[in-house]
């Protein structure tokens, strides 16, 4: 059963008239309720195309941050296999926020980094909701090292609300942190591909997304703060959240056309959450792609397509 959001209601109440009649067959009422059934599926899916083909930023953003959306952990269990996760950052801790290792991607040696929310309440305690600390930055620099020493392309996978903003975090050195795990990501001579699978917010996001290739789900977000936060800096009211959302243009259809994403993945009318096998494998599906079109480079030219991909954006708007 879904989780419906507040602009999916017309979808919910016409599939819980469907769960109703298909009750009445499983309870042996002698009604034939199959045509009944089959005209409101075709309105389901007459509602869902209409709602979805003219989403608004913050439907976007509410879609990108479903609770039911498939997370690092579901990614990972179809794409990698002989996973080898690694732990702390050999300074302070470990920080289950970030999840991090090597693995073989379509019989492919690769360094992975993932942002992991966890989906019940244990889980998004211990993953502390996908919000890293510097230990979790230090730990993605230590595996993209690792990476470059073998020769091992790096995929990572975004979706976090932000970099986690406690004061112990602070004493740590988020800041720090961050910046130098960006930095690693741009100075890697290996392929460094991403994929914002969610929300991509700020440099929770950016610290392990400046990368080769930036591929975005079609109903990802994708921003420098999120909207709530803008909303309480701009207006001191972050119920304006709506309103900021459409204003600082966090959509992957309107970063693309900035030239800050490099393509956008479709997902199933309905959201990521409806179908995960299906927008799972269409991302394993770009991974590749992306990974072939670097195939052959040596590390400075890596490195100097990276370099100038960045500097590119926004200049020829």
């Amino acid at each position: 059963m879904y989780s419906y959001l507040d602009f999916e209601r017309p979808i919910s109440d016409l599939e819980a008239k469907i769960i109703e009649l298909k009750k009445i067959v499983s309870d042996g009422e002698s009604i034939d309720t199959t045509d009944e059934i089959r005209r409101l599926e075709t309105r389901v899916d007459e509602a869902m195309n209409e709602i979805y083909a003219k989403l608004t930023p913050w439907q976007k953003a509410q879609v990108a941050r479903h609770p039911q959306r498939p997370h690092f952990i579901d990614y990972a269990a179809r794409l990698f296999t002989e996973v080898t996760l690694l732990a702390g950052d050999r300074n302070f801790g470990e920080d289950a926020a970030i999840q991090a290792g090597v693995a073989r991607f379509r019989g492919r040696p690769v360094a992975f980094i993932g942002e992991e929310k966890g989906n019940d309440t244990k889980s998004r305690l211990k993953h502390n909701f996908g919000m890293p600390r510097p230990e979790g930055y230090r730990k993605a620099i230590r595996v993209m090292e690792l990476a470059e020493r073998f020769n091992l392309p790096v995929i990572s996978l975004v979706d976090t609300a932000g970099a986690y903003p406690g004061v112990g975090a602070e004493e740590r050195g988020q800041a720090e942190a961050i910046a130098r795990s960006t930095q690693m990501c741009l100075r890697i001579g290996v392929p460094l591909i991403t994929v914002v699978i969610g929300e991509g917010m700020s440099g929770g996001a950016i610290a392990i997304a400046a990368a080769s290739r930036v591929y975005m789900l079609e109903h990802s977000i994708y921003s420098v703060i999120s909207p709530e936060g803008a909303a309480s800096i701009l207006w001191r009211d972050s119920a304006r959240a709506k309103e900021a959302a459409t204003n600082m243009k966090i959509t992957a259809q309107d970063l693309k056309g900035f030239g800050v994403v490099d393509e956008i993945i479709p997902e199933p009318v309905g959201g990521a959450h409806r179908h995960s096998e299906t927008v799972i494998d269409a991302c394993g599906d770009q991974i590749a792609e992306g990974l072939a079109s670097m195939d052959g480079m040596s590390g400075e030219e890596i490195r100097n397509q990276r370099r100038q991909k960045f500097l590119a954006i926004g200049r020829n708007l």
